[in-house]
């Protein structure tokens, strides 16, 4: 089954980090998590992310702002703020709820690399899962397209990237077609 994911990471040119995870199966399933264990301390330091992922990530609501430290990027008690393995559980249960997966992301290199880091290396893939993502970026190139249709909804959350990564793919099956 076709999926389409995205994530939101932290990376300093030797790692990358998840900070959370957004997929979209065919059959219109949904999948969001983030990451509990991704390194808060040093998200916290880096004026993009805070600026433009944290804020998209659970915040604590009404009477529950109250008992969430004003320190904390997000609130930790939210149920889709999990542990890296109970992501990794999850997610591979999702990618392969009728089989195998065929995964399709937007400049796809950093999260292919995320996605298999959840298993620890390439090579501890669960079975089903590929070891590669297609690209919707490089479909784009291969069929000439140069725009796609406006986003809608916020960027930077990992789940409405995911579902504009569908959009795109639509939209370059249109022209295929």
């Amino acid at each position: 089954m076709r999926h389409f994911y995205d994530t939101e990471f932290i990376e300093d040119g030797r790692t990358i980090d998840l900070i959370s995870i957004g997929i979209v199966a065919d059959d219109g399933r949904e999948y969001y998590a983030v990451n509990h264990d991704a390194p808060w301390r040093r998200i916290k330091k880096h004026a993009w992310l805070m600026a433009n992922v944290v804020p998209h990530l659970p915040q604590g609501h009404g009477d529950r702002r109250f008992h969430v430290p004003a320190r904390w990027p997000l609130d930790f008690a939210d149920p889709l703020v999990k542990s890296r393995k109970q992501i990794a559980d999850e997610v591979r249960d999702f990618l392969l709820h009728d089989g195998e997966a065929e995964l399709w992301a937007d400049y796809a290199a950093y999260d292919h690399v995320v996605l298999c880091q959840l298993w620890g290396t390439m090579m501890d893939l669960p079975p089903g899962v590929p070891m590669h993502t297609m690209d919707v970026q490089q479909e784009a190139v291969r069929l000439g397209v140069t725009e796609f249709p406006e986003q809608q909804g916020v960027e930077h959350n990992a789940l409405a990237d995911a579902r504009r990564t569908r959009v795109k793919w639509e939209h370059l099956q249109g022209v295929n077609g």
